[in-house]
């Protein structure tokens, strides 16, 4: 299949049932994801499995809910924050306890039993909540609405109102921006174990001072104000606060080690205990500290001279242990802590495996996703099961088995009844779905049949291959896509596919993905290339961006373009490079080191990092007043000059996370320095520019542009 930009972007999904959000249900009879419909790729159903045969079936496609049509301004808020664009059934949640679902519509509560045909709604069509979810035990529902935290009791139907002083710049039992956008903290209240107690944030935004902002739309233009945490400025003001259910009276916990602390993580143990992340402004520092009797007590505290990573991995098992990883080996490995005594006690595990994500755990059974440290491990994601039993000698059992060898593999894991739902997939192999019996001696699996689709898996990524480029410090991980059909007799153009920014691993041992196979039936090869500062690596290759950005991540890529040049297919001539996001920074940045490149792409860049936000900039730079060579060094305003290639800049007017500013700068700075460019800004768009419209409009300009400039 020819793809262009309308058939990509286009109503029906090209690349075959791609299930997410994998989950299992309390008695582990069935698995579930969501899948897009066969007819709208823009459109998620809810699709069950039975784990015993494999067998699939759909359950809701979002007909069979009927929310306001509308969804609220936090829902969306939110969506934008986790990259998620597609309607119909986008979240989900099993029920604590039976084989029921939790379906978050529009602001509407559904639930539905896996034998219903319809699904019931618990909320009123009329009013709209956010942050919907089953309480500890399944017998209440919680969410907020217009700033205030509500409960419902489902056998009932009575809601209970919690807080009363939301609104304007104050929401309760919703996260804020910077927990949301660069924390990955998505909660803002969790129940106890009893239900007895919920756990909430107050957010004040007051502190931050009122921006504005333009969008714009079919009805015109409007002035939206955002109260935008600019790095160095102050942030919302966060309290954390224990409200009974019964009575609805608060206690306000002092939960912060400075005035300054991130609110990064909160959890409740089985035995009820409250735990924090208390992280540090300047990111040196994550406290995890536990609130019981009323006192607080540090559990441990991790530290860096750079910043400290935040994970989801506080794992609490049945007795007084719990896991963690750290880094403080170097790299993400795997501790298990006893909560009576002082101390850890670090898990034997096989050595270099570096520990990404807990997915469950239960008894002495433990399943995490891991990578290896060396060449082909780094770019696979294997799921593995350990026992962490204890031996003599403060040892740990070693026995452990590989679930998966070789791709990329994720899912879910119910440890209490031993499953596991996985997704695998290859660099030439598309996704497939396995459910795993977990035993401590014998492991079964059964395929899982995909949803019926009319489009299979395009037959791509023949031409692409994954390896090493040696010569840089600590050496990075590149994926090169030949130009289809391919002739190797002649030379081609190339574009540089670039992100570059920190915490991302873009080179996997994972199925190819279709944007890259547009640009090679363009008559494009294509050329990716983790530089240092990617994450999934040791701390060494991640920390050396610290204090100065741009700097070692374009030395890297231009050691890639080095490499490019040495290939008899390629035209050294002809290479263009494209970025979005940190990618449009990166693209920026390497224009004006450089002329090396024909043309650029620059897609929502970063061009002044004084106005980006706090938690993101300040891990990787402190703030301006403490570093103003580091900000200085790091923008690529001062260098616009040295940009001589052909540039096209695009980029969202409502924008919210990097904000349109960031280009108006830019632009202003072109024409100062007398710099011809191109501009394509999207009026009614925000970061991800992932309309259908917009997607198709701004991939048939890129490529418009490249075959002007490069062919």
């Amino acid at each position: 299949m020819k793809l262009t930009p309308e058939k990509l972007f286009g109503p029906v999904p090209l690349g075959g049932p791609v299930p997410s959000q994998l989950k299992l249900s309390p008695s582990g009879d069935y698995g579930s994801f969501l899948c897009a419909a066969e007819d709208d790729r823009e459109r998620l159903q809810l699709w069950l499995v039975e784990t015993a045969s494999g067998k699939v079936r759909r359950l809701a496609g979002g007909a069979e809910v009927a929310g306001t049509g509308q969804e609220t301004t936090e829902e969306r808020a939110e969506r934008e924050r986790r990259r998620q664009f597609a309607r119909g059934i986008t979240a989900y949640a099993w029920h604590p306890l039976r084989d029921e679902l939790l379906l978050p519509v529009d602001g509407v509560a559904y639930v539905m039993a896996v034998g219903d045909e319809e699904a019931r709604s618990l909320t009123p069509p009329d009013a709209r909540q956010s942050g919907i979810r089953f309480s500890s035990q399944g017998n209440w529902i919680s969410y907020a609405r217009e700033g205030d935290l509500y409960c419902l009791h489902i056998a009932s139907g009575k809601e209970e109102r919690l807080t009363h002083d939301g609104g304007g710049t104050v929401a309760n039992g919703l996260a804020d921006f910077i927990a949301q956008e660069e924390m990955h903290r998505f909660d803002g209240h969790w129940w106890s174990p009893d239900e007895t107690v919920i756990a909430f944030t107050r957010v004040d935004e007051a502190p931050i001072p009122e921006t504005c902002r333009h969008e714009a739309d079919a009805d015109g233009v409007r002035v939206v104000a955002q109260r935008y945490p600019f790095a160095g400025g102050p942030n919302a003001e966060v309290r954390l606060g224990l409200v009974e259910v019964a009575s609805g009276e608060t206690r306000w916990l002092d939960w912060a080690l400075a005035d300054d602390d991130y609110l990064a993580r909160v959890q409740f143990a089985p035995d009820g205990t409250l735990y924090v992340q208390a992280q540090s402004r300047d990111q040196k520092r994550l406290a995890l500290r536990r609130f019981k009797d009323g006192d607080w007590h540090d559990v441990l505290t991790e530290t860096s001279e750079t910043w400290v990573n935040l994970h989801d991995n506080l794992t609490f098992l049945e007795d007084d242990r719990f896991l963690w990883t750290s880094e403080r080996e170097g790299y993400s490995q795997l501790y298990l802590y006893n909560k009576r005594r002082q101390g850890s006690e670090m898990m034997s595990i096989r050595s270099g495996i570096r520990v990404r994500r807990i997915l469950g755990a239960a008894g002495d059974l433990v399943i995490y996703t891991s990578s290896g440290t060396v060449m082909p491990e780094v770019v696979r994601q294997n799921v593995v099961c350990a026992w962490v039993r204890p031996l003599s000698g403060g040892t740990f059992s070693k026995n452990t088995k590989v679930l998966s060898t070789g791709g990329w593999s994720d899912g879910a894991v119910n440890a209490k009844v031993r499953k596991a739902l996985l997704l695998r997939s290859g660099l030439h192999s598309p996704p497939s779905l396995h459910v795993f019996e977990l035993g401590s001696g014998r492991f079964e699996t059964a395929s899982v049949s995909l949803p019926p689709h009319p489009n299979p898996p395009l037959d791509i990524g023949r031409d692409t291959t994954i390896d090493l480029l040696r010569g840089v410090q600590g050496g990075c991980y590149y994926r090169l896509t030949k130009p289809s059909p391919f002739n190797p007799s002649r030379r081609y153009p190339v574009i540089v596919l670039v992100y570059g920014g920190p915490g991302v691993q873009r080179v996997r041992d994972e199925f190819t993905p279709l944007t890259l196979q547009l640009f090679a039936q363009a008559g494009f090869g294509v050329f990716e290339l983790d530089n240092r500062g990617s994450g999934n690596r040791e701390r060494s290759f991640e920390t050396a961006i610290h204090g100065r950005l741009g700097h070692v991540e374009v030395a890297d890529q231009l050691a890639g373009v080095e490499f490019l040049r040495t290939l008899d297919w390629v035209d050294p001539s002809r290479i263009g490079i494209f970025g979005h996001s940190y990618g449009g920074y990166m693209v920026l940045m390497c224009l004006a080191a450089s002329h090396a490149f024909r043309a650029g792409v620059s897609v929502a860049p970063v061009t002044d990092w004084t106005l980006y936000d706090t938690h993101y900039t300040e891990r990787y730079l402190g703030t301006p007043a403490a570093n103003p060579q580091g900000y200085a060094a790091s923008s690529p305003l001062a260098r616009v000059g040295d940009i001589d290639a052909p540039l096209l800049l695009m980029h969202g007017v409502a924008d919210d996370n990097v904000l349109f500013t960031h280009s108006l700068r830019l632009i202003n700075a072109l024409q100062d320095a007398g710099k011809t460019f191109e501009l394509m800004a999207y009026p009614a768009s925000k970061h991800a520019l992932q309309e259908r419209n917009v997607a198709v409009h701004r991939y048939r300009l890129i490529l418009d542009f490249f075959r002007r400039k490069l062919q």
